[in-house]
């Protein structure tokens, strides 16, 4: 299989600095090397270009920095779009996670164009459903999944198409436990399957993404994977700028990589929110890089 390496250096979409960081930090980490040895044949894209946190004005105060968060989003479509139109498989690292309005667009955009749909397992503490009406922040990084479900603001959501990228209902949000109450009327709302660390620890995470990947299954033609670091634990990723304690452990995230591998279905993923400024000697990293040679074919006995 041939892989695309794509970097997102921003960190517009949160008030914490150092998510720019995070892709040059995954590849000290050895992605690409890592990703090669499982037999496939790696392309690093380098970073897209995004201007210094210092240099911007933050703008509208509900949606801080979308100037340059739009710029970059619609960039990345592009870049992720490319990469499926030549047969890669896209690996988009960053970054904070308003960059998914741009990954997701495009791998949108490439299978609606081929007359598919698309699935998306999200792994995240946070719901991400906010808009700029009830975000608490004003924070874009807690709004991606709202705006690929075509909700908020219509610049945002007009990226590589206009309206809405996927069916709620082929939404599987795994692992939340910190939910603001706007997300909470929305999740209800929109009919996005969702599974607080609640549901984990009470029907096991075997059980829960065995169903997820059996409904994707029979539902879409090609699933993506947004995996927000901070979905971990912090005890397993601690370089994250919005920790939660009580997150996924090591191998219930190696599950759900390897299960959704086995589909066969799985065409893109993505990995946020790495700020290496929090980290403890790369661990955070690391683990990302395993992470996604179990998205990519890495089992214990081959």
């Amino acid at each position: 299989m041939k892989v695309r390496i794509i970097g997102v250096p921003l960190d517009l979409g949160s008030d914490y600095q150092g998510a720019n960081l995070g892709p040059a930090a995954i590849r000290i980490a050895g992605i690409q090397e890592k990703i090669e040895e499982l037999g496939h044949d790696v392309y690093d894209d380098g970073d897209l270009p995004v201007p210094p946190r210092k240099s911007l004005s933050i703008g509208d105060v509900h949606a801080k920095f979308f100037d340059t968060i739009e710029k970059v989003t619609t960039d990345l479509c592009t870049r992720v779009f490319n990469a499926l139109s030549e047969h890669a498989f896209p690996v988009v690292i960053g970054g904070d996670h308003a960059m998914a309005i741009g990954t997701i667009a495009g791998v949108s955009k490439f299978f609606k164009q081929h007359r598919q749909k698309i699935g998306l397992i999200w792994i995240d503490a946070h719901a991400d459903i906010n808009t700029p009406e009830t975000s608490p922040s004003g924070n874009i990084h807690g709004m991606p999944l709202a705006t690929v479900l075509g909700m908020g603001l219509p610049e945002l959501v007009r990226i590589g198409e206009p309206g809405a990228k996927l069916l709620p209902e082929h939404v599987h949000l795994i692992g939340i436990r910190s939910v603001d109450k706007g997300e909470k009327t929305m999740l209800k709302k929109m009919g996005v399957n969702f599974y607080t660390m609640t549901d984990i620890d009470k029907r096991g995470i075997q059980e829960i993404i065995s169903k997820a990947a059996a409904h994707l299954v029979k539902s879409v033609d090609a699933i993506h994977i947004s995996l927000d670091l901070d979905g971990l634990d912090p005890d397993i990723a601690p370089g994250v700028a919005t920790p939660v304690k009580g997150g996924l452990d090591y191998r219930e995230a190696h599950l759900i990589m390897e299960t959704i591998a086995e589909t066969g279905k799985l065409a893109s993923m993505e990995v946020a929110e790495h700020n290496p400024i929090l980290d403890i000697r790369n661990r955070t990293a690391e683990t990302a890089v395993e992470l996604v040679q179990s998205a990519l074919g890495k089992r214990i006995v081959d």
